[in-house]
């Protein structure tokens, strides 16, 4: 059979035909197995099912992905993702490193946990790997940084979730000296298993489980299937192993490009960044990558470990709030402000056009701490872009009475 001549899934059409109790998605009961919820903020719920035989093939492939990856018997892994509300980063992280062919000494702290506990644990019981999201992760590193104590015995730093930038790795690789800093692999709960990261694989690397899914990559404007290296598009999974809840040509949500020659099983791409990240400030689109590109410039000499964006509204225009946060203090950073604010506009003249125009409002720079980012509670994952339009719209009404 020739995939290509079934059609691409839309996914909004997908999530649909699951509401009002009447699951079309489904090809049989559910009578067993496990029923998780998409990390998402945003429309509908997106529940996803997994047959107990699915729940086991799909964590024991990823598992294989982590022997790929290096994880070693005997290694003390503190699993730091997010549980609960049917979110399911926590348990399959936990059934996966189980599955492990290769053996792990597994320590399930979970996400909720405060840095202090979690430091606790990696130093009383001499952790040598770190799983979670990246903005925990970079939690604990700015904890370290600040208290100034020996580093601990990490030696390996498994992420997932999010992409972590080379800067951002750099930080870490300060803090914790010779720690390795490596995707724990590229899943989600409603596309199922993605890419596995080996041991050879580079930053945002991965390979493709090629015995259990196909991956295609499709050119963005014209839908057409892209065999080359090096052409960007978006990724579309096609799932082998899921019976229950069939997952066919469906959008994964990420730009991604072929790195290896359309030869062997597993071949290798590189993730480019989500497909939907980006803001809208009055007539302009601003990319997440457009402002981390800008903030490389300033990200050693400022002590940069995170941002993100948030679109507001005041005196009838929108506004960029752009909120850093840096291992500096902050009294001596807002000197630097008008810096990256000018960087910003010149990379992106645009944006001085239409301030100057008085379309938007100029761009406003926040130096906040760690805690202060605005984190979805269910995963974990940084919000890269806020959009705190209708709020600041209601509070303006409110303050005209």
């Amino acid at each position: 059979w020739n995939l290509e001549q079934l059609p691409v899934i839309d996914q909004k059409e997908f999530w649909d035909a699951n509401t009002s109790g009447n699951n079309r998605l489904l090809t049989g009961r559910m009578n067993d197995g496990i029923v998780f919820k998409s990390g998402g903020t945003t429309g509908n719920p997106k529940f996803s099912v997994f047959t107990p035989e699915e729940w086991r093939s799909f964590t024991e492939l990823f598992g294989q992905g982590l022997a790929a990856n290096g994880l070693k018997s005997g290694e003390r892994v503190a699993n730091i993702f997010y549980a609960g509300e049917l979110y399911a980063s926590f348990l399959f992280i936990t059934f996966s490193v189980y599955h492990c062919p290769a053996g792990a000494l597994q320590f399930p702290i979970a996400g909720a946990a405060s840095v202090e506990e979690i430091v606790h644990f990696i130093r009383e019981y001499d952790i040598d790997v770190i799983a979670g999201v990246p903005t925990s992760i970079l939690g604990i590193g700015e904890y370290l940084a600040a208290h100034q104590g020996a580093p601990p015995a990490v030696r390996k730093i498994l992420f997932g979730g999010e992409s972590m930038y080379p800067d951002q790795r750099a930080f870490l690789q300060r803090v914790i000296p010779g720690v390795k800093i490596a995707s724990i692999g590229y899943a989600s709960v409603d596309a199922g298993h993605l890419g596995f990261a080996d041991e050879g694989c580079g930053h945002d690397e991965h390979r493709v489980f090629g015995e259990a899914s196909v991956l295609e990559i499709m050119d963005e404007d014209t839908g057409e299937v892209i065999r080359e290296t090096g052409r960007p598009g978006k990724i579309h999974i096609t799932n082998l192993t899921r019976l229950l809840m069939p997952i066919i040509r469906y959008p994964a949500g990420d730009r991604a490009t072929w790195v290896e020659p359309e030869t062997g099983v597993n071949r290798k791409f590189v993730l480019l960044g989500r497909s939907d990240e980006s803001a809208r400030i009055g007539p302009m689109t601003l990319y997440v990558k457009d402002i981390r590109d800008i903030l490389g410039r300033f990200w050693e000499t400022l002590g940069i470990v995170n941002f993100q964006m948030s679109i507001e509204h005041r005196d009838k225009r929108d506004s960029l709030v752009l909120r850093i946060v840096s291992s500096l203090q902050k009294a001596s950073l807002q000197s630097c402000s008008a810096g990256i604010v000018a960087e910003i506009c010149r990379q992106r003249p645009m944006y001085q056009d239409l301030v100057a125009g008085e379309k938007i409002n100029p761009v406003v720079i926040e130096w906040i701490d760690e805690k202060d980012l605005i984190i979805n509670p269910r995963t974990g994952k940084l919000r890269a872009v806020i959009d705190n339009r209708m709020q600041c719209l209601g509070k303006s009404a409110t303050e005209q009475f």
